[in-house]
């Protein structure tokens, strides 16, 4: 048996404290930076439609995990280059696992989260600029900059951390009190609200664009601006869509998993300018608008990959929604997507 003498031993030592301070530092290089995605009014009614912050640096070998704090959904999505923006239903397809590498070879995605506290991990192997969009908000975007591992790093965690907290108190303290005036303005502003009144229209939610060297944020008012409505029998109410992100009006019982692509109920049709139309008869009726929204190409955020010449042009997203009211009754109604935010309204229908 050979043995090893103290000076052997010493030198063996050596060496492998030497292979070790080369190796550790590899090791410990790669970090997990934090951020959130989306945020929300006490009363949830303001939503910031944001990745917060939705820019950030990192280097080649970190990971980024996204919590989702809100119960509105969304999804942490990264796409290949030239990849056509698909729904959320369609996804990658589908969601990959958590913890997902991307390099920009193929897609990552969360799927649709909407449970509070969920964490979603994404490791980028490769230093370049990565766009990051949630598939549920076209108008919600950020970019990750991954650099090489010797290039040294602008900001730390606690930069991001009061980044976020910068951003999401801006967008939810709403400074041009451009939400909140629209939300009041019935009891603030007599003569709008007698025009509504007089011409049954219902403002369906609003919202506000946020440009920033990182991509689009939101905020969105998840409200029926009239909650409450009274008109005669054999009257119509008009819902206007106001807002950056799309919305239902639904009476009675709603259809099973709603989505964007969910078409209205049979007994909606379109009227010659296009609006969507319903006749109800009775508190019973069940009646769904479908999505009320302008079309994605309509609205700002990732563009879309453009039509080919023959195609015919895009149609038009449906921003209006009619309701002729034929029974006197108390009719209620929601929005399908954000009833839990308290997106909830009724129409009072006198004889």
């Amino acid at each position: 048996m050979r043995l090893l003498f103290p000076g052997r031993i010493s030198r063996v030592f050596r060496w492998m404290a030497i292979v070790a301070i080369l190796i550790i530092p590899n090791v410990m290089q790669a970090t997990q930076w934090h951020v959130t995605v989306g945020a929300q009014s006490k009363d949830k009614g303001h939503q910031a439609l944001a990745f917060l912050p939705n820019e950030i640096w990192i280097r080649a070998g970190d990971s980024i995990t996204w919590t989702f704090p809100v119960p509105e959904p969304h999804s942490v999505t990264f796409l290949t280059p030239g990849q056509v923006r698909p729904s959320v239903v369609i996804g990658c397809p589908g969601a990959t696992p958590d913890d997902s590498p991307f390099d920009g070879s193929a897609c990552v995605n969360s799927g649709r989260i909407a449970v509070v506290g969920v964490v979603y991990t994404v490791t980028f192997p490769k230093a370049g600029n990565y766009r990051l969009v949630c598939l549920v908000h076209i108008n919600m975007t950020g970019i990750v900059h991954v650099l090489d591992s010797s290039v040294p790093l602008p900001h730390d965690q606690d930069f991001y951390n009061a980044q976020a907290a910068d951003q999401q108190r801006d967008l939810l303290s709403d400074h041009d009190r451009g939400l909140a005036r629209e939300f009041k303005e019935d009891a603030d502003d007599p003569a709008e609200a007698n025009a509504h009144a007089h011409n049954h229209i219902v403002v369906t939610g609003t919202g506000e664009l946020v440009s920033t060297p990182g991509g689009i944020q939101s905020v969105s008012l998840m409200r029926f601006m009239q909650p409450s409505i009274t008109i005669h029998a054999g009257q119509t109410v008009e819902w206007h869509s106001s807002d950056v992100t799309g919305h239902t009006i639904t009476f009675g019982q709603e259809p099973p998993n709603v989505t964007p692509q969910t078409p209205p109920s049979v007994n909606v049709f379109a009227d010659p300018d296009g609006a969507r139309h319903a006749i109800i008869s009775s508190t019973a009726d069940n009646v769904h608008s479908g999505f009320i929204a302008p079309a994605a190409h309509e609205r700002n955020g990732v563009p879309q990959a453009p039509a080919p010449v023959a195609q015919v042009q895009p149609p038009v997203g449906v921003t209006r929604f009619r309701v002729t009211f034929m029974t006197p009754g108390t009719y209620p109604y929601i929005c399908a997507f954000h009833d839990e935010l308290g997106m909830k309204g009724e129409v009072i229908v006198l004889p």
